[in-house]
């Protein structure tokens, strides 16, 4: 799948059922299908019922984009694609800033120039619009975000030898994950990255949810257990995912060799059940938080079901910080 397709199905995903493009703890069923199909003489008693609520209509594009989305102080959005500018002339039109001000995001971002949430939430909403995301998806997907934060947060048991970063970091990323999973892969290096670029800011931690869709999941998990308990859980990390088409059982005791690890040790664990409980209880921690599938990202416990971009991963965390230094609530402007 393409990045752009990628980023296009979340965004879609994101706005509709908020569970985001990931891999899911059952095989995909197409809408509609339960595992059979009715047979060709079997009619329904009665007429299916019609749908109780329409879907809701997309929103007006702005008659003339130009004039909504240009002269904003401190912000250029000539780059965006003309169809994207219709979009988001649309949602500065419509929408209100997050701040509560009684302005729509437009007149915010005009009038009330030393509003910082307005900007943010323009620079959101763009970003979206740019991968493709129409006015009425993006405008779901943003409120969506927003009120996961007066949403109550969940306790996550990390490991801290599965972190990244400063311990005394104000903001926990966790990152549910299965290294088999292909959309972990491709959220893999932007979080790194991200952590990377705060390391006082965010402490990244790791959190196995091995799939049971995924035959090699467990033993992956299992490789990098072990490897943690050898002081190179994150170069364990790093190899599973860049070999996640070839993590049978018999090719991982090659991985720790190739890491400076006794492979024969690790082909004994592998034997039995070492570690399943300590999987099975990450587990655990992922379904008490409600997660469906991987990769699942929260910050500090808030559940976050955006794009994992780096752009919008960094906004998160100026919201988070913002949040965390007001009380759990935003700043006045």
């Amino acid at each position: 799948m393409s990045s752009y397709c990628w980023k296009r199905a979340v965004l879609l995903l994101a706005a509709v059922s908020l569970t985001g493009l990931a891999c899911t703890k059952t095989p995909e069923v197409a809408p509609g299908d339960k595992g059979g199909s009715t047979p060709p003489s079997a009619t329904p008693a009665t007429p299916p019922p019609a749908p109780a609520t329409p879907p809701p209509a997309a929103a007006a594009p702005s008659a003339n984009p130009a004039a909504v989305l240009t002269g904003i102080p401190g912000m250029d959005f000539s780059s965006l694609p003309p169809a994207a500018q219709r979009e988001l002339s649309t949602i500065l039109s419509d929408e209100f800033c997050y701040c509560g001000c009684p302005h729509s995001l437009g007149q915010c971002l005009r009038q009330h120039t030393p509003c910082k949430h307005a900007k943010r939430m323009a620079r959101l909403a763009a970003s979206f619009v740019a991968q493709g995301g129409s006015a009425s998806e993006t405008i779901v997907a943003i409120s969506q975000y927003y009120a996961a934060y007066r949403e109550p947060r969940v306790e996550l048991k990390v490991d801290p030898r599965m972190c990244m970063g400063d311990a005394n970091a104000p903001v926990t990323v966790a990152e549910f994950s299965d290294f088999e999973c292909p959309y972990c892969g491709k959220a893999r290096p932007v979080l790194e990255d991200f952590a990377r670029k705060n390391p006082t800011k965010v402490r990244f931690c790791y959190l196995p949810f091995p799939l049971p869709m995924h035959a090699n999941a467990i033993p992956a998990g299992q490789a990098a257990l072990w490897a943690r308990d050898q002081g190179k859980f994150w170069e364990m990390h790093d190899a599973l995912f860049a070999n996640q088409a070839n993590l049978s059982v018999a090719s991982l005791p090659s991985l720790a060799t190739q890491l400076g690890l006794p492979g024969a040790k690790l082909q004994e664990v592998l034997k039995g059940d070492s570690y399943k409980q300590e999987l099975e209880g990450f587990r655990a921690q992922g379904k008490a938080a409600g997660i469906t599938g991987t990769p699942s990202i929260f910050y500090n416990g808030r559940s976050f079901k955006l794009p994992p971009e780096l752009d919008v991963l960094t906004q998160s965390l100026e919201d988070e910080l913002e949040w965390r230094a007001n009380n759990n609530a935003w700043a006045a402007d």
